[in-house]
């Protein structure tokens, strides 16, 4: 990995928790060899707040105009970065993009799609980033998974 790459990726992130209907805002990529899903959101730059920094990748990556309901979690890397989550909220009338990634170039870039998905519609994988982040003090989801009930579902 190059000193640049390096950086990018030890530097500490926002990612925004954004939610309609029930369902939530995600993003189809592609990095390291594996598609997946995950939330909209970034490197903070240099001078840039976490809350500044959500909003920013929220409209590069989406096309958004988000307003911060409330921060949600913070997780320290061992690395010593730090990645930041926030609850989102966005005008009713405004639809999502598939929007870019700037520091990403060539002509296959890894931001594939973004799409609302349930959280049955998401896989377990991708689903425990999403309690990392703290989607749980999100209203609806503490209720969604109480309903779920006892039985193990650990992935074979």
């Amino acid at each position: 990995m190059d000193k640049e790459k390096e950086y990018v990726y030890h530097r500490s992130r926002s990612v925004a928790i954004v939610t309609r209907n029930g369902k939530i805002l995600m993003e189809k990529v592609f990095y390291f060899g594996r598609l997946f899903y995950t939330v909209p959101g970034g490197g903070i730059e240099a001078g840039e707040t976490p809350e500044q920094a959500v909003i920013r990748e929220l409209k590069e990556e989406c096309g958004l105009d988000g307003t911060i309901v409330r921060p949600l979690a913070l997780q320290h890397k061992s690395d010593g970065s730090a990645e930041y989550s926030f609850e989102v909220r966005i005008p009713d009338e405004q639809e999502a993009i598939t929007g870019y990634d700037p520091e990403e170039t060539g002509d296959d870039p890894p931001l594939k799609e973004v799409l609302w998905m349930s959280l049955s519609e998401i896989s377990e994988k991708d689903r425990a980033f999403l309690w990392s982040y703290g989607l749980m003090l999100v209203d609806g989801f503490f209720d969604e998974i109480k309903r779920w009930g006892d039985e193990i579902s650990y992935p074979v």
